[in-house]
């Protein structure tokens, strides 16, 4: 008697189905972005022994207590007025820098009590541990801002484009390295460098 081999199940098709269903959910599913604030580290610097001694008007504290009160230069402000005191402070051309040039492009007061030149300039902010993430970002994304203005400005003006277009252009054109534009961001960070500086938080 012959003997009779058992049925197969043809299970090509069964890689074709888990073939689509693997396209299908690739297509569709989407990928949470991170979110938090975008900041560029400064390059290391090497190590020196001289301590760095700062004018006090070339320093400009902000200070978010425990219950999210916002205090600027020791006294009390509102979130929505502290861009235009920042821009203040950042654009006031008061002194000179350290190669002892003055500000030709700031269009500040010139108040010898405040910051001597953009290059100069610094934003210490200070938080305490149990404020708010919610003001917190409020307060960083003002002073972020007036830097943003600044910038604005002086590319409008220099190269009749704002630098968040010039920042726009660079992100299309990633793959494509342009010396021209590039050089001209570098010139605008370098008229207004950020310089926020971040405190410890404090612990009550």
């Amino acid at each position: 008697m012959a003997k009779r081999s058992a049925p197969e199940v043809n299970a090509g098709s069964m890689a074709d189905i888990a073939f689509l269903l693997l396209i299908f959910f690739l297509v569709t599913t989407t990928i949470e972005k991170d979110k938090g604030i975008l900041r560029s580290l400064p390059p290391i610097e090497p190590p020196n022994d001289d301590e760095v001694v700062i004018k006090e008007k070339n320093l400009f504290i902000v200070l978010l207590n425990r219950n999210d009160q916002l205090l600027v230069e020791d006294a009390p402000m509102e979130v929505k007025d502290l861009r235009e005191a920042a821009i203040e402070f950042l654009d006031n051309g008061g002194g000179q820098n350290a190669d002892g040039k003055s500000c030709d492009y700031c269009k500040g007061k010139r108040d010898p009590e405040s910051s001597d030149h953009p290059d100069k300039a610094i934003i210490s902010m200070q938080h305490d541990r149990e404020t708010s993430y919610g003001k917190y970002i409020a307060v960083q994304n003002e002073l972020v801002a007036a830097y943003n203005f600044l910038r604005n400005r002086e590319a409008e003006r220099l190269y009749g484009t704002t630098m968040d277009e010039m920042l726009a252009q660079k992100e299309k054109n990633q793959f494509k390295k342009d010396e021209k534009l590039n050089k001209q961001i570098e010139t605008i960070k370098l008229m207004y460098p950020l310089k926020l500086s971040e405190a410890e938080p404090k612990k009550n």
